[in-house]
């Protein structure tokens, strides 16, 4: 999972001649890749990041400050087209299946983790293992659940796994392995560029706390030093990575932690950064003028949502019907427009329009701006406890703004009182959310991990997901449940599509989080580098940055 703490998976194109039209929002705004020119191999820049909530293992790593940083340490199965978003092979030489549930995967030669150790099958096969056990509680345990024998070990609460193998997994030799899965999955193939998919070394399993302040990757970086937690992470050039993947042309890339955005930002315009691919809602309206071909500006995958802790605070939220009302009293097209100088889009559906399977207006009234109806349909479910309505947020982000916005039109349409808890850091919101201590109604954001429609479905909204993954509400839905497990096993992908369609509709009609916005990549950097691409993840590739 993706999780953003910022303003901010398609087996098929990702920004359509539809998806642009729906996405550009006028004519003086710059979309460009930042790819042009030709640069210089060597030197060190520094870019933005915030704190990571977790230690840098990559099976425990669900947002995306720390998956930008594992990113660069790490080279998966596969990647994906920074144009299209279709999956290509990276470490594997081969990917296939006869029957989309026994998988054969092939590995090419020359990938080394940094401390020189080769990368084989047991590498993958040992790192999977450990994600898919309970009892490491890693955040990337949901992704495990489709292979054979995930249930031994993730058997539930209060119980203790039978094993520490997935029985689907096979070494057959040092460059080769299968999956067997519980059941057909089409898709399978696409999940594997997500970061808890990626190899570990033997290192990792003699000392896994020190792995995650020093994490040893196969990558194109490799660590400089530990991270300095809420200072910096520093990363240096790898050079026996296989010259084929493409060296990184930097020496060294330092990712310096920020608690607030119009701080990286000033920081920039210094150019004691010289990138960051989150900018301060201060900063929308000027940024296209000021860094002209340097900004960039396109559509990516994720969504801008209002949570709610259905299962924590069922007597505020339990019902549809209240969560519908909130959702009818908030005037997106204001919030995009005058909040972040239409640098966001209004949500219609729970998929981003980059996802094949997105529909325009999927939502229907859900979504439309109507305070007078929104006021009666909250009146007759029989309002809020104490008729007052808490919003969390992560202060580190960039969401007061937003947040605040939201506050005064629930007021203003609803007749309620809104506080506001800000929480410093985004690790904070989503510790207190997991452990069920927080039940107020929350900002959060979802990037796609993987390019499908299923990735915005199952590992935020299923059951799987609310012991080891993205569930913060507690929402259950066995109707929603059924139509995944359907789709998962769809003959075509026509019709897995129409089947996910269905568990979206599911969705739309309980409203376990409100839409409320898309995201757009706006980003930008200095004179100083060149060659400086966001991908649909809003990762940067830092390996093909050069010095101008």
């Amino acid at each position: 999972m993706r999780l953003t703490k910022t303003m901010r998976w398609t087996a098929l194109a990702a920004c359509t001649a539809l998806a642009i039209s729906a996405c550009s929002t006028s004519s003086d705004k710059k979309s460009t890749d930042g790819a042009n020119g030709s640069g210089k191999t060597g030197g060190s820049i520094s870019i933005q990041s915030g704190e990571p909530q977790h230690g840098l293992v990559p099976q425990n790593t669900a947002e995306s400050e720390g998956a930008q940083v594992l990113n660069a340490l790490f080279a998966g199965l596969v990647e994906y087209d920074h144009q299209t978003n279709e999956p290509k092979l990276r470490v594997a030489e081969s990917i296939e299946s006869p029957d989309s549930k026994v998988w054969t995967i092939k590995l090419k030669d020359g990938y080394t983790f940094h401390n020189g150790e080769k990368v084989t099958a047991q590498s993958f096969v040992d790192a999977w293992n450990w994600g898919a056990n309970q009892d490491n509680a890693a955040e990337g345990l949901p992704f495990f659940a489709k292979i054979e024998g995930s249930e031994d070990l993730s058997p539930g609460k209060d119980k203790k796994p039978a094993t520490d193998k997935l029985k689907g997994l096979k070494v057959v030799d040092e460059k080769t392995f299968t999956v067997s899965l519980s059941a057909p999955f089409s898709q399978f193939k696409i999940m594997l560029g997500y970061t808890a998919f990626y190899p570990l070394p033997k290192a990792f399993f003699q000392d896994p706390k020190a792995f995650e302040d020093a994490p040893i990757g196969n990558g194109a970086f490799q660590m400089d030093g530990k991270w300095q937690h809420n200072q910096q992470i520093k990363l240096k050039r790898y050079d026996n990575f296989p010259a084929s993947d493409g060296k990184a042309k930097l020496d060294s890339v330092t990712f310096k932690i920020y608690d607030k955005l119009e701080t990286a930002y000033n920081d920039l315009r210094a150019d004691n950064i010289q990138i960051t691919n989150k900018l301060p809602i201060s900063a929308m309206a000027t940024v296209a003028q000021e860094f002209g071909d340097r900004y960039i500006y396109k559509p990516e995958s994720g969504v801008g949502f209002i949570g709610f802790p259905i299962a924590t605070n069922p007597a505020a939220y339990g019902k549809p019907e209240i969560r519908k009302a909130i959702s009818m009293a908030i005037d997106r097209e204001s919030i995009t427009k005058n909040i972040f100088s239409g640098t966001r889009i209004p949500a219609d559906d729970f998929i981003s329009p980059i996802i094949p399977g997105y529909r325009k207006g999927a939502m229907g009234d859900a979504a439309k701006f109507d305070p007078a109806k929104a006021k009666e349909l909250f009146v007759t479910a029989g309002g809020v406890p104490n008729n007052t309505i808490e919003l969390g947020y992560n202060a580190d982000g960039g969401h007061k703004e937003w947040i605040e916005a939201v506050g005064n039109q629930l007021k203003k349409n609803l007749g309620v009182e809104v506080t506001f808890k800000p929480f410093e850091k985004f690790g904070k919101i989503l510790d207190e959310l997991g452990a069920k201590q927080y039940s107020g109604a929350f900002r959060m954001a979802w990037q796609m991990d993987y390019p499908s429609i299923e990735n915005y479905l199952r590992p935020i909204f299923s059951k799987v997901a609310i012991e080891n993954g993205s569930n913060y509400g507690g929402y259950v839905n066995e109707q929603f449940e059924g139509l995944l497990a359907q789709a998962d096993q769809a003959k075509t992908q026509e019709e897995g599509l129409k089947l996910y369609q269905q568990a979206d509709d599911v969705l739309i009609k309980d409203l376990p989080y409100i839409p409320v916005y898309t995201y757009m990549t706006s980003a930008a950097y200095t004179k100083k580098v060149k060659n400086v691409v966001v991908d649909a993840q809003n990762r940067i590739d830092l390996a093909n940055v050069e010095l101008a």
